[in-house]
């Protein structure tokens, strides 16, 4: 469902835009759909407030928490059932972070991903990916939220952006606590510098040389590294934003010198930062996590080269919940009760 079709059932039901705002500030924060109304913005009339029970029901299942999976770090990963009964993960992150997911299932097939291993099932609405949010705020305070899970984003870019605009308004979240997370697209270099909500961005770059970035991301646009970087560069300078680079360190394949002098040649003196995170396990892909040791070598090196760096834990990780893992298992579930 996208939001447009949320407005029409409420318009349907009575609702003025007035009454429309006031319930989609309550709907985005966790709260009842007639929570917070004042004088001032008119009461719901009686004919809405009739209405709320289907009204709110009709949001509750756009979204529902099928399993929680609390880690030590702070996390938890949420295995959320939509309307259709398809499944995609959000995290709730320490420090009121909020990741979520746009589409079910995912094109790009990254190497390293459980999330791309069954392509793409569909997209979700607007309202589903603000669903995300109205229900974790439920469970805890969110003020950022990253577009960071199941899915790329910029192949489901109108619902996204029009999932964005809403939270930086009547969601309460500031631009730059929204952050839009590709592989890289032209078109998103287009569109977000346009819109009257720019978001913060991220960039997965993985590899600094085209060809290894090419077989960890099969399917994603053929972008050189530089290029990415240069489009990266315009984006930060027009939104005072630094581009967060993602970077999954995986041993053998993209943690060797020689990317550490690709990195810094790529961004130093640039306005971004280098989020390196430590690869999530998952069963039968082959890869593995580089050490501590190695991984924290990287980010010193990369210090001393003007390239400011961190090393980010991927939350959930003694819980295997990678992205994707935690829908992956609950297939078979879903599988076996529709058979029964």
């Amino acid at each position: 469902m996208d939001l447009d079709s949320l407005r029409e059932s409420w318009r349907a039901a009575g609702a003025k835009p007035g009454h429309e705002r006031a319930m989609l500030r309550a709907w985005t924060r966790g709260l009842p759909l007639d929570a917070g109304s004042r004088p001032a913005e008119g009461f719901l009339p009686k004919r809405v407030r009739e209405a709320l029970p289907a009204l709110g029901a009709e949001l509750a299942g756009l979204a529902k928490l099928r399993s929680a999976h609390p880690s030590e770090d702070g996390s938890s990963r949420l295995l959320v059932e939509l309307a259709d009964g398809q499944a995609v993960e959000s995290v709730l992150l320490p420090k009121g972070g909020l990741c979520v997911s746009t589409q079910v299932g995912c094109a790009v097939g990254c190497a390293f991903c459980m999330t791309g291993r069954d392509g793409l099932q569909r997209h979700l609405g607007s309202a589903e990916i603000v669903a995300q949010v109205a229900l974790a705020r439920t469970l805890r305070p969110v003020r950022k939220v990253v577009f960071m899970g199941m899915g790329e984003p910029a192949h489901n870019l109108d619902a996204t952006m029009e999932a964005i605009g809403l939270l930086a308004t009547e969601g309460d979240v500031g631009q730059k606590n929204l952050v839009f997370s590709t592989v890289g697209d032209l078109r998103v270099f287009e569109r977000l510098p346009r819109g009257p909500v720019r978001p913060a961005l991220a960039l997965s770059l993985h590899s600094t040389f085209a060809d290894r970035r090419a077989r960890l991301l099969p399917r994603a646009p053929r972008i050189d590294p530089e290029q990415l970087a240069e489009e990266g560069e315009r984006y930060a300078r027009a939104t005072h934003y630094p581009i967060q680079y993602q970077w999954t360190l995986l041993e053998g394949v993209n943690d060797g010198d020689d990317e550490v002098d690709g990195i810094a040649r790529l961004l130093a003196g640039r306005y971004a930062v280098m989020n390196f995170i430590a690869y999530n396990a998952v069963d039968g892909l082959g890869f593995r996590r580089p050490s501590r040791e190695r991984m924290a070598a990287m980010v010193a090196a990369l210090h001393r080269r003007g390239v400011l760096a961190k090393l980010r834990d991927s939350a959930g990780q003694e819980v295997d919940g990678g992205c994707g893992q935690l829908r992956a298992r609950a297939a078979p579930l879903r599988r076996a009760r529709a058979t029964a």
